[in-house]
């Protein structure tokens, strides 16, 4: 049983992880997740006697369940799972994440408890909690604390060492917060602690107007296309002329722009199955000198195997498939024992392979196109891995899986942060939102409004040159964070010794 006392400790620390996800888009109330974690740091360095990975676990959960609730939407409305069985379900998953992203903490005892080492062990453990969190199963590198920075100066050192490295100076300050006020007495240590905030920000600032990137060629005219079409009728054969003759509706007054653009899975069928509708469309884009790509489901014979692919039609063609796949929606787990046990196992299209790792790039009038399909986008360096010879990445996604909730926002954040991080335009352009058009800075320079059908008519400056984080990806700033708490823990055991 929980004391008293140890209940309220955890009660505060989920009501805080709760409240992380408001520093996030849509709110974008960035300080709101400073506080947070400082508020996690002064208990895990005020409570030395309690098992502090509990506390780091309860502060998650929080967070996720917040954060990441329209889980259950996908599972309840989509995957047919009654409502009881789909909170179980989305609950039991934000624990796992929760403890995931906590397993470094358990080494927090073996760090040594002064001021200087408590910050930079916060700081270090949270970042490689994050990271393990991102790949392991797959990963789900969903809601991490740097985008919560997306909106502001700190969010220039993603230039540096991409969302993760943003992510470790936001739990650097947020540790410095509650230092300062322990230390409030002492006017020297507060300034300096302050300065360090102040470097951190101003140089944030610095590496964000940078041209680490200039512009390629002539400016592109893209058209995307958001058709709007209801999850639960785009598999169906009933549905499927008519949503072909929509989005060639849709199209019929962009055929003067250089790029069309219509999102993940529009084509509800494999080409060999749509040759004709293929061969008009490719015909009629060839005939303006235009380039169109498409999301299809695509069948390889060879091989045998189906994938979620980006094919481009027109003047110049192309095919890109989808890598990371989303566990169950795309592909099952142990296909052979849980398929056919529940609706949700069988999933339309949730039997896809995964592409190829190294694929050519797409391209348009003499630009390279780098594809992310949907999930993709959330991978910082798989997209910049991706980029690589690109001038602007194109990233096509279908939100209809996640209803009217946080993840349409928190999916479009995540796009701006990886055209920060390369300093790239990204163009995206989903079924039913949010659909945008992103310069190389993260800005977003046009976007539709969520679950209309309609298209976006605009122009994109294609961008040569890489940032260092294009260049070296995640990988300094996780074998920086390794280091700092290696040396931490070989402190504290000379103090043994």
């Amino acid at each position: 049983m929980l004391s008293k006392a140890t209940f309220k400790k955890h009660l505060l620390l989920m009501v805080a992880g709760c409240l992380v996800p408001l520093g996030l888009a849509p709110y974008d109330i960035w300080v709101i997740t400073l506080l947070c974690l400082t508020f996690l740091y002064q208990q895990i360095t005020t409570h030395k006697s309690e098992k502090i990975i509990s506390l780091v676990i309860t502060f998650n959960l929080g967070a996720f369940l917040t954060g990441t609730s329209w889980v259950f939407v996908s599972i309840n409305k989509y995957g047919f799972v009654p409502v009881p069985f789909s909170l179980i379900a989305t609950f039991f998953f934000c624990l796992f994440l929760s403890f995931l992203n906590s397993i470094p903490f358990a080494i927090w005892s073996r760090t040594p408890q002064n001021r200087v080492s408590s910050v930079l062990a916060f700081s270090s453990l949270w970042v490689l909690g994050e990271w393990l969190r991102s790949w392991f199963l797959t990963g789900f590198p969903w809601l991490l604390v740097g985008y919560s920075q997306s909106s502001n100066w700190l969010s220039g050192w993603a230039t540096i060492g991409g969302v993760f490295w943003v992510s470790f100076i936001s739990a650097l300050i947020a540790a410095c917060i509650w230092e300062i006020y322990l230390i409030r007495s002492k006017p020297k240590e507060v300034m300096l602690s302050f300065t360090l905030i102040l470097f951190l920000a101003i140089t944030g600032a610095n590496l964000l107007h940078m041209n680490w990137t200039k512009q390629s060629g002539d400016v592109l005219k893209v058209a995307l296309i958001q058709p709007n079409i209801d999850q639960l009728q785009k598999w169906s054969l009933d549905s499927r002329n008519r949503i072909l003759n929509q989005l060639s509706a849709q199209s019929s007054l962009y055929w003067d722009h250089d790029l069309i653009i219509w999102p993940e899975a529009a084509i509800p069928i494999i080409p060999q199955n749509a040759n004709l509708f293929l061969s008009k469309i490719g015909r009629r884009a060839r005939e303006t000198g235009t380039t169109l790509i498409t999301g299809i489901p695509t069948y390889n014979p060879n091989t045998q195997r189906y994938h979620n692919s980006a094919l481009a039609l027109g003047e110049k063609t192309g095919q890109y498939d989808k890598t990371k796949l989303v566990p169950f929606g795309e592909y099952v787990p142990m296909d052979n024992l849980l398929r056919g046990l529940i609706r949700f196992f069988d999933l339309p299209m949730s039997n896809f392979s995964r592409g190829e790792k190294h694929q050519d790039l797409l391209s348009a009038h003499g630009h390279k196109i780098a594809s992310a399909i949907c999930y993709e986008v959330a991978y910082p360096d798989l997209v910049a891995n991706n980029a690589i010879g690109a001038s602007l990445i194109l990233t096509i996604s279908n939100d209809a899986w996640f209803g009217d909730s946080l993840a349409l926002p928190q999916h479009l954040q995540m796009a701006q942060m990886r055209s920060i991080e390369l300093s790239k335009p990204i163009i995206r352009a989903t079924n039913n939102g949010l659909s945008a058009t992103i310069d190389h800075k993260g800005r977003i320079i046009s976007q539709l409004d969520p679950f209309i059908s309609t298209e976006l008519s605009g122009s994109i400056r294609p961008m040569s040159g890489q940032t260092p984080f294009a260049k070296f990806g995640s990988i300094p700033c996780i074998a920086f964070c390794s280091i700092v708490v290696m040396f931490l823990v070989f402190l504290k055991l000379r103090e043994k010794f």
